[in-house]
């Protein structure tokens, strides 16, 4: 099937005109490439958008691979070994500054979570104080704290039933 001639004039519907660019600038970075490996041109291109967008192509980003440094010069290899530390550089600096953010991100997190932690604790102790009577008035916190600091807590997850396990308080059966 033989497609029709095109008339070269400017596309007046925005959205078509959009569509064409798209599809005719990944044709033109394409050839771009195929003149660049099968001719070992060095080719570049820039192309900007209607809407101020940047898009390019350059061969040269083959030394960046290791790839057709067979006619470069230890000077032309210092220089590209020099670039590549440079940008090297500039990556991790990006990573680090993305990662401190995220740090920031995640301990504004934390402290959030921990207040909220804090205000349910508040409202469950003022909701257990009024709800659990007291058995006797000469109990103490430090009472408290001796009989919860005794109490074994499993943690451990099981299919099946648990293990049997002895508090200190029980002896096991004879």
């Amino acid at each position: 099937m033989v497609r029709g001639k095109t008339e070269m004039k400017r596309i007046e519907n925005a959205t078509s005109r959009q569509v064409t660019f798209s599809k005719r600038r990944n044709g033109l970075l394409k050839k771009a490439f195929e003149l660049s490996v099968l001719c070992d041109a060095e080719v570049a291109l820039v192309i900007f958008s209607p809407r101020g967008k940047l898009y390019e192509f350059s061969s040269s980003s083959r030394k960046f691979l290791g790839e057709g440094l067979d006619a470069s010069s230890i000077e032309e290899l210092q220089q590209l070994e020099n670039q590549l530390e440079r940008s090297l550089t500039k990556i991790r600096a990006k990573k680090y500054q993305l990662l401190r953010e995220e740090l920031d991100k995640l301990k504004e997190k934390e402290r959030n979570l921990t207040a909220d932690n804090k205000m349910l604790m508040e409202k469950y102790e003022m909701g257990r104080g009024g709800i659990i009577p007291r058995t006797s008035s000469t109990t103490t916190s430090e009472d408290l704290d001796t009989e919860e600091s005794e109490m074994e807590v499993v943690t451990d997850l099981l299919i099946g039933p648990p293990p049997i396990r002895h508090s200190k308080k029980f002896p096991p059966p004879n």
